[in-house]
């Protein structure tokens, strides 16, 4: 399978079987997973039966996935993964965006935020999206950062019902939005 998507620093391109390895990398690490499942590692069992097929859907509307590998494109180094999905499996309309770099790619090196704009770009012009929508516990400043340098504008707060303890649940969840209308304003 082609690559999806190539911006400066990343190439973005479709999960496959083989790359069980690649994503428990981040799962098993705490500090990745921290506003997630309050830091527990992924086993091996949960990639391959529940975390890869998910990410191996191809969505009806696209005919293709939802989920990016993301590497480096120089050394072709894993850094993480990317969501880019339709919340609705037969519309475009609106898509989920999210990131999960893995810890050498987080913090500071800005590809989250390089990949996010690469993505909503491709959705508006390529893709017949019409909204993006992100989400992300309110203590999650970085994640909230890069939600803002990807020119998404917050929304609203909420509170969800998480299934696990995670630290800080108390101060809600937070959901951020850009139209294109909006992004073609801009």
């Amino acid at each position: 399978m082609a690559n999806f998507l190539e911006t400066g620093r990343l190439v973005l391109r479709a999960f496959t079987p083989v790359d069980t390895d690649h994503l428990i990398d981040p799962d098993d690490d705490p500090e990745v997973m921290r506003f997630i499942n309050g830091g527990r590692p992924t086993s091996r069992e949960a990639v391959e039966t529940r975390v890869l097929p998910r990410l191996l859907h191809d969505h009806p509307c696209w005919g293709t996935r939802g989920y990016w590998a993301a590497q480096e494109r120089t050394s072709g180094a894993f850094l993480g993964r990317f969501e880019f999905r339709p919340l609705d499996e037969h519309s475009p309309a609106v898509v989920e965006l999210g990131y999960r770099p893995n810890r050498a790619a987080g913090g500071g090196h800005g590809y989250a935020t390089e990949g996010s704009r690469a993505l909503i770009h491709k959705g508006f012009t390529d893709l017949e999206v019409e909204r993006v929508t992100a989400n992300t516990m309110a203590v999650n400043t970085r994640s909230r950062r890069v939600m803002e340098k990807s020119g998404l504008s917050f929304v609203r707060n909420f509170t969800g019902d998480w299934p696990e303890a995670i630290e800080g649940p108390e101060h809600g969840e937070v959901e951020y939005g850009l139209t294109r209308t909006e992004w073609e304003q801009r």
